[in-house]
């Protein structure tokens, strides 16, 4: 099926003119001040309008105002005042920041939002949204239900901060919680901006430095959904959530489970819209095509907000692209699809089909006699994956899936005599014993091509000491038999007729996952094993606005183009493979650039270096190496930070080495380091 695309188009001609506030403060109940940006529409009279709030960490200033100017521009210029607020010790804000999602965060929330409501240009109705952290952040804060929130909407976000974040997944660990904790290092080593603290900015900067949390730790001593991570997950009461919920993700994104389960929890107005795009705003679509997000949104706070009647809501409750099958390949520019609508969830929509297992294939019958099959996989399965969060960056996307399912087991079903589409989470169920006491499965459903190529479709992985729930550890009995499933990610996928459904299984799937601490081997009664894919038999729909627009661009200049590299080497003698990603200039390739209305220049590299023999899963080693340099003419920071992961049978070590300097001064030079005793990973 051909896709149309519609470039980005940019709206000079708003219905406001908009005046920006480059920074303003606001003083929380205990003196703290927080610093936010303003966009404000020029009504008649100055009258008073709705309000759109942004509450995040990654500074108004220099981190997201690339992206903020043509966004809240937008929305201002359709009658809305936005604040982008830097949250408590980020940006230009005071005070520390100790770790994500506290319950600190949520109190200056409630704050800002009762302030914001008591302004002369707040009319009393407050909306609140975000992407990533603030997509989390709006949920938590309506769950608290402050009386001027009236909408929110959410892009890229969980409901369940232990089972679908960026930490764990299945109860296993992701390499990404080390990932994403060492970014957070070298976004906080960052200094507060003078133009905007004046002459306290070095004390703040060096208050921040000598302050700052260990994330990688403190992520990594909760392996289990212990009260750390149910503390802002909203699924612990999604009744608490009374004002309507505009939800937007996308199938490449790590978060795409989170539509449908807030959709099935929530009982207010509300509608979710999951596209191909990977963690991005929909209106930047990476995969093409892009959607017009800020229209939808604009619709949507109208009608919230405004009380306009519209037809933000004359859609199905869930609007998903359904993909058709592509040739793999690390790099997908463009998901060819269309659209179709569900209006609830669970649905009606959806028939189970149900496959059975036998050596190497999917039976419709199911399998009467005793098979026993032995699964161990070369720890180093996984290779060929993609990365857990796409971030629209080349080379992300998970390559043909031959050269891995030459190491797992397999099982295929006939060709299909016609075509065939999937919505929803497959789900895999099977008895096995481990030799072990530690161990974990991964299941994955793939479309096979007639020319035997094969696309991942969807992938799901399950710790097997957590089969009595993810909150405690029970250790495996080795020999004895235990019941397990494990739920794929919901997918939305077209198999065309002649192709073949493909279920693979391993134990192992680096360099997502970190390694379990000892080599194991599974065995399977295939006659317990079933496979149930949720096929598709309802309707296209028409689909959101796919002609995306903003408002104008924030003025930049890119000063050397970034790229990153991809590699995975093997050094034959050792059975070893090292897994590298080399962001040059940028770590997501988006180079150095010069925001040129402040003359602040950004330059972020990051290399990661993923190693791991086959022989021992103790050798398995994570490096990042970062360098964060941020200023102009007379003012410059650079960092250089290094953290690396290693183990052994019964500890994780963590360490962190930070050299930050002022100009070509070192002001600061630390090493934290952390043991922390494995528990089920």
């Amino acid at each position: 099926m051909s896709v149309e695309i519609h470039e980005k188009k940019i709206i000079t001609d708003l219905p406001y003119e908009v005046e920006v506030f480059e920074n303003k403060w606001l003083t929380l109940s205990d003196g703290t001040q927080l610093s936010y940006r303003l966009w404000l529409p020029k009504t008649e009279n100055k009258a008073p309008t709705p309000v759109i709030l942004e509450y995040i960490p990654y500074r108004k200033r220099d981190g997201t105002r690339g992206r903020d100017e043509p966004m809240h521009g937008f929305f201002s210029g359709y009658g809305y005042a936005c604040i982008r607020v830097d949250m408590r010790g980020t940006g230009e804000s005071d005070g520390l920041m100790h770790d994500e999602y506290l319950q600190q965060e949520q109190d200056d929330a409630l704050e800002v939002l009762d302030w914001i409501s008591k302004q002369p240009w707040c009319d009393g109705n407050i909306g609140m949204m975000g992407k990533s952290w603030g997509g989390f952040n709006s949920l938590q804060v309506a769950a608290l239900q402050p009386p001027a929130l009236k909408a929110i909407i959410c892009v890229g976000f969980t409901d369940d901060r232990y089972n679908h974040d960026i930490h764990y997944k299945g109860g296993n660990l992701l390499n990404d919680n080390f990932w994403w904790g060492s970014i957070m290092a070298a976004y906080q080593s960052r200094p507060i901006d003078p133009e905007i603290a004046g002459d306290k900015w070095h004390d703040l900067w060096m208050d921040r430095l000598e302050n700052m949390p260990f994330l990688i730790s403190n992520w990594t001593k909760h392996q289990t959904r212990d009260e750390y991570w149910k503390h802002g997950s909203v699924c612990e009461d999604y009744s608490a959530i009374k004002v309507p919920v505009f939800a937007i993700d996308g199938w490449a994104d790590c978060y795409r489970n989170t539509p449908f389960s807030l959709m099935n929890g929530l009982d207010v107005p509300r509608k979710a819209i999951i596209g191909p795009w990977a963690h991005v705003y929909a209106h930047d679509g990476d995969p093409l095509p892009a959607m017009s997000f800020l229209e939808e949104a604009v619709k949507w706070w109208d009608k919230w907000l405004k009380g306009i009647d519209n037809d933000t809501l004359d859609c199905p409750m869930i609007q998903a692209w359904m993909e058709d099958y592509m040739t793999p390949d690390s790099q997908m520019p463009v998901s060819e699809g269309r659209w179709v609508g569900v209006d609830s969830w669970p649905t009606k929509d959806t028939e189970d089909q149900t496959y059975f297992l036998t050596r190497g294939k999917m039976m419709d019958v199911k399998n009467e006699k005793t098979e026993v099959e032995l699964l161990k996989t070369p720890l180093n399965h996984g290779i060929l994956g993609g990365e857990f969060m796409g971030a629209g960056v080349h080379g992300e996307t998970p390559s043909d899936q031959r050269v891995e399912d030459g190491m797992a087991m397999v099982f295929d079903s006939e060709k299909l005599e016609e075509p065939i589409e999937v919505l929803g989470a497959p789900i895999f169920k099977v008895r096995l014993s481990a030799d072990k006491e530690d161990a974990m499965i991964y299941a994955a459903l793939e479309d096979v091509a007639p020319d035997g190529a094969v696309r991942r479709v969807s992938y799901g992985v399950m710790n097997l000491t957590h089969l009595q729930g993810h909150d405690k550890v029970v250790k495996l009995v080795p020999g004895e038999e235990v019941d397990v499933t494990v739920t794929l990610d919901c997918c939305a996928h077209r198999f065309e007729a002649g192709h073949r459904y493909r279920l693979a299984l391993a134990t192992s799937y680096w360099p997502m996952f970190w390694v379990k601490p000892e080599d194991v081997t599974l065995s399977l009664d295939l006659s317990t094993a079933v496979l149930t894919i949720p096929k598709f038999v309802g309707n296209d729909c028409e689909g959101p606005n796919m002609k995306p627009v903003s408002a104008a661009y924030t003025p930049c200049t890119v000063l050397s183009e970034g790229r990153v590299d991809r590699s995975v080497t093997y050094d034959i003698v050792n059975d070893a493979w090292t897994c590298i990603t080399d962001g040059v200039g940028g770590v997501f390739g988006e180079g150095i650039y010069r925001f040129d209305d402040i003359g602040t220049v950004i330059e972020h590299n990051l290399k990661r270096e993923l190693t791991l023999s086959n022989k021992d899963p103790l050798s398995a080693k994570y490096v990042i190496t970062q360098k964060m340099k941020l200023g102009r003419e007379g003012w410059l920071a650079d960092a250089d930070i290094i953290t690396e992961q290693t183990a052994d049978h019964d500890y994780f070590y963590i360490t962190c080495d930070m050299k930050v300097k002022e100009g070509d001064q070192l002001i600061f030079d630390r090493k934290w380091e952390s043991k922390i005793e494995r528990n089920g990973n």
